[in-house]
Formats: C-alpha cells, structure tokens, sequence
C-alpha cells in the first residue's frame, strides 16, 4: 500500500470529521446523549449511537448496515440538503427526537425509520413517498416528512399517512428550505411542530419565479444537462410563504407585507406561539413576528441597519418564561439581548446562539479574533463562560448536562466531552484519523489593523537557511475565518505546502467574521479593494518582522471559492506584488452568484451597477501579466463553472496566456482521492515553474 499523503487524508476522511461524533442531543433528564459517527475514520456511513451519562458507556442504536443500506445512493432532494448543510458523509447524516429524547426518526435511503433508545428496538415506518427531513411531534406520537413535493404526517405506528399539503404545481414544496435560506440565512428546515403535536408550521416554496440553470457534465454527453431553478443577483427570488397546518385539514397563511420582506430567515413554534423573522430585500430591516391562530402577525421585535443586519444563527429564540432572545449591534460590538436589553459586555462578540434550556441562554461569541468560546447567560447568575483554552468550542445544553465540543490543533474534528452535575468529564471516543503531519502555524499581528495571520514554515527550516518563495493561502471573505487557534483542515494543506519549501501565510482581512460589525462591514460596496489591500499589507508587514525570510520577487497566492476569487484578483491588480496564482471554484462574475449573498455587500445590480462591474474579474482579463491557473469543477453546483469559462474566455480574447484545469464529475469540492492528491500535486508543479522553482 502507497505511502498515505494529506490530500489523500483529506478526501478519504471527508476533511478528518469520518468517525468523529456529531450532532449531539441531549435527552430532556439529562441522562442521554445522542449522536452521530462513523464506525472508523475512512467509514462514510454515519450511525446513530446513545452516552449514558452516568456511567460514560456508549452502544449503538442504529447501524445503516444492519438496517439493510449501507449508505448508498440518496433521493434527489436529500442530496442537495445534504450539499447545502455541508453534510459530507452517508449513511444516517441527521435525526430528531421526541421532546424526552427517547425516541429518534431518520431518513435512510429514502425510508423512515424510529429508533427507541430505551429499549434499542429500530423499525421503518412505512410511507407513502421517499422520505425527507422526518420530524418527530413532541409526544412522539407522529412524524412529519417532506415527500414528492408535499409536506405529510404519519403515525408513529406507520397508520394513517396523510398530506397536510400537497404541490399546486411541478415547481412548488411545502415543509423545505429555500436555496438562499438554506446557503446565506442558516435556515435548513421548513417546518416546525406544535408544541402539543397538533399543527405544523411550515414553508411553501414556489421556485417557478426563479431563473432557470442548465448544468451539464461535458465528460458525458449522453446525459442530460441538470436543470437548475437559482436565484441570480438581480433577479426574483422563490416565492415563500408561511401556512398554519392542522392535523384536522386546516390551513391558514400566515400573513405579513410579503412584498416588503421577501425573505424568511427564521421560524419556530415555541410554548408560546409560532413566530418568524422576515427580512427586507436590500437586508436593512429584521422584523421578528408573532403568529396569531388565525394567521395575523404581531410585531416583537425590530433590527435595522444602514449596510445590513446580520443574521445570527440560532435567533430569533424565547427563553421558557417568554422573554425574547436576540441581538443588537452597539458601535464594534455584536451583543446578545435577552428581553431587549444587551447582556453582554463591549468587546464580546456574539457569534451564534445554540439555544435556550429554562432561562438560560448557550452561545458562543469572541472576544479574541481567533477563538471561539461557550457562554451561558442566566438571569439569575448572570453570565459565565464554559470553555477554556484555544481552541473553537461549541456545545449543547440540556437537562443538566453540556456537551462540550472543541476544535484545537492536532483535532480537526474536534474532541467531545460530557459534563454534568460537577462530575468528572466524559470523554465521547472518536475514530477520527489522526492527520499525517503536525501543522506549525506561528499566529502574527500584521500592520496597523493588527491583521491575524499564521505563518507556516518547512519542516527543519532554521533561521539562516536564505529567503523562501512565498505562498499567500487566504480565503479572506465573509464566510469564514482561516486564522484560528481550531487546527482546522485547512491548516494541514497550509502546512503541506510549506513542506515543499515555502513560506506560506495565511491573512484574515477586513470583512472576516469575528471582529466585530465594524469590521465585517467595512467591505460594503467594494468586495475587492478591502480585502486584496489587507493581503497586501500583511505580506509587506511580514517581511519586516521576519527580515531576510521570505523572498518577496517570488511570492504566489492560491484560495478556493472566494480565496480563488481573491487569488485571480490578485494577479490581475497587483502584478507588482503577486508573480502567479492558483485561482479554485472562483466566482469572477458577481452577476453569477445568488440574490441573498450578493446584494448584501453589493446593492441590487439595477442599483449599483457599477459595484458588480468593479469587483468582476472579467472586465480585468487584458491586464493579467502573471501565470494564472483557473481550476473548477464541472458540476459544481454551489459557484457554478460558468465562472471560469468566462474569465478564461476574456483572457483568451484578450491575448493572455493562462491555464485552466476543469475536473469533470467535481462539485464545488473534490471529494476523490486521486483527484484531490494529482490536484494538490498540480497546483505545487504550477506554482514552481511559474516562480522558476523548478
């Protein structure tokens, strides 16, 4: 057997989270916790598996293998969510319970199954359609599933399967996320039970509006192209609305001034009510409503900003007594707001609310760029922080008992452990792989923004040993920070790449998350300028904190999705800086990317016509002087081929020589070993030969 190499790691343990536990639950006593693993940590095929908290001793509920699938090929509609949730392995890749935590309903292949983890009993449930996002009522006496279109109800017992909704027309689903709910709002779910089992609230999506894709795999040309309803900046968005659902044959829609806030970003049913948060095209304006039986609104709550709100996941929420749970921009500061009123300090920022058990409020927020801490506010004991440590945490609470989850160097997947009543921590076991090489990120303060950035050096380099090539590795964009104390995935490919003899740094710039709305903000408008100019900056400012180390004739940059975007950018603006680039998944037509995402930062493009203009690469192809290597996948779905083609199509009218690499069968990532390893391996050879390393 072949030596094994990161890019090989990378892709066969689906980025190191194969066989380490996932999505916990935790039983209403406290006594339980549900989760989801993999057997081994190149096993995709994810089981569901129960912790007794007072002994520590795990077993497994429910094995896809046992069950008859081992993992296999999934119903359309299951495999975009599992796209869209960024769900990276098979088998059983999501579960609800009962309002006790007793019993657990999944999809496996398109069937329902109920697990019983009292008694380790597992049984499918007959149904009428395949079977997508099953929900348990809280009594555990029915599930509700998406099915062909249609939002339906059967018993726990598999009697009397019935439609609360059916389709009105080809294009129309009840009880589904949205696409921009679903990849810009942190909304994956369209329906939500009542708390007595009775109704449901639920989403009907009308995509007919939308713009029609055509996707096509050219490495098989008898296959026809996939047709693709997306929401093009500029263009309509899916009509969604809200219905009322009982179990007796009402409906009811819920109304509000859909024409002033198209979009859903959030909805529930809690003890006190069904609720929602809706929010206005050009995303200045939040209102949290409150759903009355007969399908009126109230207003609870308001957000307004003049770039726009930020959408926190896990809000709008309700503590157990009714009182609100939100947040508040005050000056650089994101605040969590129970009540209406900020409960955390200046300088804290909130990150995500997890949720609420009694009057307590889990979150996480940051008061350092590059961690994330667990926080716990309570009225009565004000607030208190749960993790310590670098690293990222997050967890969940309930009954009494927190599952502690932290992602630090040396564990992408994060180690997971159980706490209750003051006792000794437990551990939950993870199979996850260990990673075949160690990263060394040194983390840096770079410039008078004081950019956090992680330099990664060759293994045995020593001071002395002459100036390096020098590799930016940034993503820099508004979905993700690559500069953590997390030991992320993408710290390893940093480091593979210094072992090849670079210097390789990595920036996070204005518009990353973290740093408060000030920060995040700061890229309105201007998508490019910003955030090249931080790139910038922080090579400059690195070479005079390390003089003599990194060779600043031979610098290349290379980033996947917006880092290929800002690769591209690079080459093409700042040719006096960058020598060459590696440009992944890049999106250099921001006409070409969704409504929700786009008009954030950019405006409507009927509006703002010249921001599109200004931050697309394609206008830029005649100025490109550097070796440019274009890479995308051929059915990527998510920033879709088109981009590429386009820009290489400029080049190539403008008389730029460049590269561009399709991966026929990719999505929007390489998920093929041998792909992933001879890409990793072109992207070296490229870069040496256009640095004249080789």
């Amino acid at each position: 057997m072949p030596t094994d190499t990161l890019p090989r790691q990378l892709a066969r343990t689906r980025r190191f989270t194969l066989g380490a536990p996932a999505h916990p639950a935790v039983s209403a006593d406290g006594r339980t916790v549900l989760f989801l693993r993999s057997r081994a940590g190149d096993d995709p095929v994810g089981c569901l598996w129960a912790l007794d908290t007072a002994t520590g001793g795990e077993r497994l509920v429910a094995d896809p293998a046992a069950l008859g699938d081992p993992g296999g090929e999934v119903p359309e509609a299951e495999r975009i969510r599992r796209e869209r949730a960024r769900v990276l392995g098979t088998g059983i890749t999501s579960f609800s319970t009962d309002a006790a935590g007793r019993l657990a309903a999944f999809a496996l292949g398109g069937a329902l199954w109920l697990a019983d983890t009292t008694d380790g009993t597992v049984r499918r449930v007959p149904t009428a359609t395949a079977v997508y996002d099953p929900r348990l009522d809280p009594a555990g006496r029915r599930i509700a599933y998406a099915g062909d279109g249609a939002l339906r109800v059967v018993g726990a017992d598999g009697a009397d399967d019935r439609a609360l909704a059916e389709p009105e027309a080809q294009e129309v689903a009840y009880g589904v996320a949205d696409h921009v709910a679903a990849e810009s709002m942190f909304r994956t779910r369209g329906h939500w039970w009542s708390p007595d089992g009775t109704g449901l609230l639920a989403a009907r999506v009308d995509e007919r509006p939308l713009s029609r894709l055509h996707l096509a795999d050219p490495a098989n040309p008898q296959q026809r192209p996939r047709v693709i309803r997306y929401p093009l900046a500029g263009t309509a968005n899916a009509d969604v609305s809200l219905w009322l659902l009982g179990l007796d044959g009402g409906r009811t829609e819920v109304r509000w001034d859909r024409a002033a806030y198209e979009y859903l970003p959030a909805a529930g049913w809690d003890g006190h009510g069904p609720y929602a948060a809706v929010q206005s095209r050009d995303q200045r304006t939040v209102r949290t409503l409150a759903i009355d039986p007969d399908g009126t609104t109230r207003l609870l709550a308001e957000q307004r900003d003049e770039h726009w709100v930020e959408l926190v996941p896990g809000l709008p929420a309700r503590t157990a007594g009714g009182a609100p749970v939100g947040s508040a921009d005050h000056g650089d500061t994101r605040h969590l707001t129970v009540d209406g009123r900020p409960v955390t300090p200046d300088g804290l920022q909130l990150r995500a609310v997890l949720g609420t058990d009694g009057e307590r409020v889990l979150f996480t927020a940051t008061d350092e760029p590059t961690e994330t801490h667990l926080w716990c506010y309570d009225p009565a004991d004000g607030l208190r922080r749960l993790s310590d440590g670098p690293g990222l945490h997050t967890g969940v609470l309930r009954g009494g008992t927190l599952v502690l989850t932290t992602r630090l160097p040396g564990a992408p997947a994060g180690r997971t452990t159980v706490r209750r009543d003051g006792r000794p921590a437990l551990p939950v076991t993870s199979y996850a792989q260990p990673p075949v090489l160690a990263a060394r990120p040194e983390p840096l303060r770079l410039g008078p923004r004081e950019l956090r950035a992680a330099l990664f050096l060759p293994a045995g380099h020593r001071p002395g040993d002459g100036p390096l090539p020098v590799l930016l590795d940034p993503y820099g964009g508004s979905a993700l920070q690559k500069v953590t104390t997390g030991g992320a995935w993408w710290d390893l490919v940093s480091q593979w790449f210094a072992d090849q003899g670079f210097a390789v740094l990595a920036v996070d710039g204005r518009g990353t998350p973290g740093r408060g709305p000030r920060w995040e903000k700061e890229i309105f408008g201007d998508k490019a300028t910003p955030a090249l100019e931080d790139q910038v900056e922080a090579l400059h400012a690195a070479a005079r904190l390390r003089p003599g180390l990194l060779d600043l004739d031979r610098v290349a940059i290379r980033g996947w999705s917006y880092g290929g975007y800002l690769a591209a950018l690079a080459v093409l603006r700042r040719p006096d800086v960058f020598h060459a680039a590696v440009a992944g998944a890049a999106p250099t037509d921001q006409r070409l990317y969704d409504t929700h995402w786009q008009e954030r930062f950019l405006g409507h493009p009927d509006e703002h016509p010249g921001r599109y203009d200004a931050c697309s690469l394609i206008g830029d192809a005649p100025a490109l002087r550097r070796p440019l290597l274009l890479v995308h996948g051929l059915a990527d779905d998510n920033v879709f081929p088109v981009h590429a083609l386009r820009l290489s199509a400029a080049l190539l009218a403008a008389g730029r020589p460049h590269e561009l690499l399709p991966l026929g069968g990719t999505t929007h990532t390489p998920a093929d070993e041998v792909v992933a390893e001879n890409l990793h391996h072109h992207q070296l050879e490229f870069l040496k030969r256009s640095l004249g390393l080789s």
